[in-house]
């Protein structure tokens, strides 16, 4: 149903604005003083607020909002409003046929440094970087992307384009945006996400999610293959991709609990398990589930 809605408007060129997003905000501030913890009372609900009430996009979303989390984790404060700290964002997807949810993404960015003043306005411009709502901005439009992604043949592109967008202006004055050699980089991502080297990743990406999860209920062999699929291509190509690349990281980050489930159904689990233990050497114990 939800990728029918999308269709039609994309289909009839209707131009729809609707909130994409159903964000749940954390904040942790027990590393603060008291003073500063009192100044961020208002900080998860105007975040949420924020996230919640913007259109990021002109897909219609109405009656099946992305649900997504962002745990804050505050590090520093000083001053009167400067203030330091790691995030974890989380996006999940429903599965067409079925009651449950698919992980979409699972990322743990630091630092984030940022200005705020409890009851300041919060204002969603895409002209100019600001490090709070850019930064928020950023992860909306790489939320949606991933979801889009997984309805349509690299179907994100658009959001992506904006990520990007947002990435290289806050490179031009925040180190913390840079392209660097980090263990996650937003940057990175973003240009693997948009580099016609990962192309066919986001093809079985699609597939993985429309031809796979979403099919895996009414037919489980050709599901659970055409998400083997995506592990096949990609050992193909392991090789000649760039090892600093932070997509497939992010991606079998969320996704390695998922696989290891499903592959148990794979006609060859160790030839399954080989190709996992190869482009994913990270989750190995996760994978050796599959043959135990």
């Amino acid at each position: 149903m939800r990728i029918l809605i999308i269709t039609l408007l994309l289909l009839l060129n209707i131009d729809v604005y609707s909130q994409e997003l159903r964000a749940t905000v954390q904040v942790n501030v027990e590393s603060l003083k008291t003073q500063a913890k009192e100044k961020l009372r208002n900080f998860a609900q105007e975040v949420e607020t924020y996230l919640n009430t913007n259109s990021f996009s002109d897909y219609d979303y109405s009656e099946y909002p992305i649900e997504c989390n962002f745990n804050i984790f505050f590090t520093s404060a000083s001053g009167e409003k400067s203030y330091g700290a790691q995030v974890v964002v989380t996006s999940t997807r429903p599965l067409e046929e079925i009651e449950g949810s698919t992980m979409m993404m699972r990322v743990q960015d630091s630092p984030w440094s940022f200005q705020y003043e409890s009851g300041q306005s919060w204002i969603f411009n895409q002209a100019d970087f600001d490090p709070l709502t850019s930064f928020l901005d950023f992860y909306a439009y790489l939320i949606i992307g991933l979801d889009l992604d997984s309805f349509f043949e690299r179907g994100g592109t658009p959001m992506f384009e904006k990520a990007y967008d947002i990435a290289n202006w806050g490179a031009a004055s925040y180190r913390e945006w840079k392209l660097e050699a980090n263990s996650y980089n937003k940057m990175y991502l973003v240009k693997n996400l948009l580099d016609a080297a990962f192309e066919q990743f986001r093809i079985d990406f699609y597939n993985y999610h429309w031809n796979g999860l979403d099919l895996y209920e009414s037919d489980r062999e050709r599901g659970v293959n055409n998400m083997a699929m995506l592990v096949k291509n990609l050992a193909k190509v392991k090789d000649k991709l760039d090892p600093r690349n932070i997509l497939l990281r992010v991606f079998f980050d969320a996704k390695n609990r998922e696989l290891a489930n499903y592959m148990k159904e794979y006609k060859d689990r160790n030839e399954i398990y080989q190709l996992l233990i190869t482009v994913d050497a990270g989750h190995i114990t996760k994978y050796d589930e599959i043959v135990e």
